[in-house]
C-alpha cells in the first residue's frame, strides 16, 4: 500500500469518526454521567467493535478478490454507489444528529464498555460502510501486512478520537462547539465520500 492510498484511508476514517452521531451521543452520555474514565472505556470498546467489522470486511473482500475478480468488481461498484448515497445525504445534512446529549445516573466502567461495544457491533451500517469503503484499499493491498494496516487504521483513529472527546467534555463549552459545527463536519465528510466513490469507479 502506498503512502497516498493510506493517507486517503486515514482522512475518511478521521472524518467518519468526527461526524456526530449515535456513537458520539453514547460516549458523551457516559462521560458526562460518570467521568473521563467512563468516556475512555466507552471509546475503546467502541473502537474494538469497529475493528471487528473492519477485519470481517477485509477478510471477506480478500477472499472474493482471490476467487472471483468479477464478483469483486460488482461489489466495488455497488460500494461506490453506497458511498455516493452516503455522501449526498451527508452534504444535505441539517446537523440534527446528537442534538440532545444528556447526563444520566453515574455509569459503571462495565456499563460504559458494554455501551461502547454494543453501539458499534449492533450497527449493520458499519458493515455496509466498510464493505463499500475497503474495496479499493483491499485491491491495493496485496500483502497481509498492508491489510492489517487497513484494519488497524480505523480502530486506532476511532479510539483516539473518542478518547480526545472524553477529555474535552470535562469542559462545559466544548460540547456546544462540537454540536455547532455538526453541519460543517457532515458536509466535509459528504464531499470526501463522493470523491472516494468517484475514485472507486475510476480505478476498478
Amino acid at each position: 500500500m502506498t503512502l497516498s492510498v493510506w493517507l486517503s484511508l486515514v482522512l475518511i476514517c478521521i472524518l467518519g469518526a468526527m461526524s456526530p452521531g449515535p456513537s458520539l451521543a453514547v460516549v458523551a452520555k457516559n462521560c458526562l454521567g460518570g467521568s473521563w474514565k467512563n468516556g475512555v472505556v466507552t471509546a475503546w470498546a467502541h473502537a474494538l467493535g469497529v475493528g471487528m467489522y473492519a477485519l470481517a470486511s477485509v477478510l471477506g473482500l480478500a477472499i472474493v478478490l482471490q476467487h472471483n475478480p468479477s464478483l469483486f468488481k460488482g461489489i466495488a461498484y455497488l460500494g461506490a454507489g453506497y458511498l455516493l448515497w452516503l455522501g449526498v445525504n451527508a452534504v444535505q445534512s441539517k446537523g440534527g444528529v446528537a442534538a440532545k446529549l444528556t447526563a444520566g445516573r453515574e455509569a459503571s466502567l462495565f456499563e460504559s464498555a458494554r455501551d461502547g461495544a454494543m453501539i458499534s457491533m449492533l450497527n449493520p451500517k458499519l458493515a455496509l460502510f466498510f464493505l463499500a469503503l475497503f474495496s479499493q484499499f483491499v485491491a491495493a493491498s496485496h500483502a497481509s501486512e498492508s491489510r492489517a494496516i487497513v484494519v488497524a487504521t480505523p480502530l486506532v483513529i476511532d479510539g483516539l478520537w473518542y478518547t480526545i472527546v472524553s477529555f474535552l467534555l470535562t469542559r462545559p463549552s466544548v460540547l456546544e462547539r462540537i454540536k455547532a459545527r455538526a453541519v460543517l463536519v457532515d458536509r466535509m465528510t459528504g464531499v470526501v465520500l463522493i470523491v472516494l466513490a468517484a475514485r472507486v469507479i475510476y480505478t476498478i
